[in-house]
């Protein structure tokens, strides 16, 4: 199928479905991304990951600091595409942006739209404690991912899954989605249907103090917020001062005796996914068994490794 495309992305969740692009026989007319940005301890500007994997396959790069900007909407419409595909682009795309491609602009979002619109909706189906999620090939409109659907693939949620793993698995399922709905869209066999706005649900972009872990909470819900915020913010608490990253950890039933926050033995025996653990703090209800932790200027470790360093660790108070 003859198809010029402008291809939309900046984060590594846009990478599979570039490189699914470029194994396919669709044109590439050219990709746009974020500006780099200044990154690392030397704040040098570093390019994007989908600039990185564009320039190794030859493709031409574009990085308006603007793409809605009256330049560069006429910089776009000079490549004559047939069709937009974005991923994880990170600009709002104006109108005038939405109307260059004939055939519009479809985005991969890594959710079961309408359900959790919005900048971070892997972190929120885990902190819903979902069993199950999704990707969504929409077609763009001006609304924040309020397009009509045109597919829909769904995945199981891994009681292992952390935002990072489930991120992943996302965009795999995506790109193949992506490349399987283009040709019945573009030849017309696949009409996008209108999303139900009455079940919508919107979620917000995930900021750095959301890390922060109340131990009133159930452990459950501590659990789950240690998975939605890996690798970003991190789930953190306080030790004497100094952060302390829960990069791991499992909950379980029992406790009770001590204040929230507290660190406590494990309780024998242990359940299997909890076996690798170190220590427990007590929560609202339950224990929070510690399997990975990282302290303040320290590399991360397991746990067990952790308390052995740490003495006098049991007892002591988070928070």
């Amino acid at each position: 199928m003859s198809l010029r495309i402008v291809f939309l992305g900046t984060s590594e969740f846009a990478l599979p479905a570039l490189q699914r692009l470029v194994e396919s026989d669709y044109e590439i007319a050219g990709v746009y991304t974020q500006p780099d940005r200044p990154a690392g301890r030397g704040r040098r500007e570093r390019p994007s990951p989908v600039k990185v994997m564009a320039l190794r396959h030859g493709l031409p790069v574009f990085q308006p600091p603007r793409i809605s900007a009256p330049e560069s909407v006429e910089a776009l419409a000079a490549l004559k595409p047939d069709v937009m595909l974005a991923a994880a682009y990170g600009q709002i795309l104006r109108q005038p942006v939405l109307d260059v491609p004939p055939r519009g602009v479809l985005n991969i979002h890594p959710s079961l739209l309408p359900r959790y619109r919005g900048a971070s909706p892997v972190a929120a189906a885990i902190l819903a404690g979902d069993s199950q999620t999704g990707v969504t090939i929409m077609l763009m409109v001006r609304a924040l991912d309020e397009g009509p659907i045109l597919s829909q693939r769904r995945i199981a949620i891994d009681p292992q899954d952390t935002t990072g793993t489930l991120t992943e698995r996302l965009a795999r399922e995506g790109a193949d989605l992506l490349l399987e709905t283009l040709p019945a869209y573009v030849d017309g066999s696949l009409q996008p249907q209108p999303q139900d706005a009455s079940i919508a649900s919107y979620v917000s972009t995930v900021k750095k103090e959301d890390g922060l872990i109340d131990w009133s909470l159930p452990a459950a819900q501590v659990w789950r917020r240690v998975r939605a915020y890996n690798p970003w913010p991190g789930a953190f608490t306080h030790l004497d001062g100094s952060v302390l990253l829960i990069h791991e950890a499992w909950p379980l039933a029992g406790g009770g005796g001590e204040p929230p926050g507290t660190v406590v033995a494990l309780p024998v025996p242990v359940e299997d996914h909890a076996r690798g653990a170190g220590f427990a703090v007590q929560t609202g209800e339950g224990l929070l068994a510690v399997l990975r932790v990282q302290k303040e200027g320290r590399r991360a470790m397991p746990a067990k490794e952790f308390l052995r360093g740490e003495r006098g660790l049991l007892g002591r108070h988070l928070g």
